[in-house]
């Protein structure tokens, strides 16, 4: 009898699985923080790669640019102009497969420590129940008064209507206006 193992596995037991760093630049307004990259997003090296993750029509919606047809490149390029960054409140957890509800011994970023290095940040929106209670929790001690948004997750394991976590997600529009 053969054992196979599943991607991101060793046998039985599940390997560590690491963030991407920050994707932001000095003047980002928003942050937008996900829980932990997941399969297809760590195989294929980028944000929000899974072709059924809303994140990219999402955003688009947002910033007002169609960003889901251009490459991954012109996409991250697109949310630095338009003054948002990526990152992800778990930096390294064993999780099998991609719902966060598996992450399991979590070693979460140093999102304080971010956060000061970006002094125009108004606001940060979690993507997910998942990294709104741990980032909640990581940054309510810090001085700076931001915005917090908790959103509907934009992974396709939430089976919400597109156009409900549109309206949900249209609210990341009040931190990116001029003069929020």
């Amino acid at each position: 009898m053969s054992t196979r193992s599943s991607p991101g596995c060793s046998g039985n037991r599940p390997t560590r699985k690491r963030s991407f760093p920050p994707v932001v630049a000095a003047d980002t307004r928003l942050l937008v923080l996900g829980s932990l990259p997941g399969e297809a997003s760590l195989a294929a090296g980028r944000y929000y790669a899974h072709p059924q993750n809303a994140f990219w029509r999402l955003m688009g919606e947002v910033v007002g640019e169609d960003l889901a047809s251009r490459d991954y490149e012109d996409r991250l390029a697109v949310l630095l102009r338009q003054r948002v960054g990526l990152w992800d409140v778990v930096g390294e957890a064993t999780r099998p497969g991609s719902l966060d509800t598996a992450i399991r011994d979590a070693v979460h970023n140093d999102l304080a420590a971010l956060v000061e290095t970006l002094p125009d940040l108004r606001a940060v929106a979690f993507n997910g129940g998942r990294a709104a209670k741990a980032g909640r929790r990581l940054l309510s001690g810090g001085e700076r008064r931001l915005t917090l948004y908790s959103l509907p997750s934009s992974s396709p394991a939430l089976t919400l209507p597109f156009r409900a976590k549109a309206d949900a997600w249209g609210v990341l529009r009040e931190a990116l206006a001029p003069g929020a």
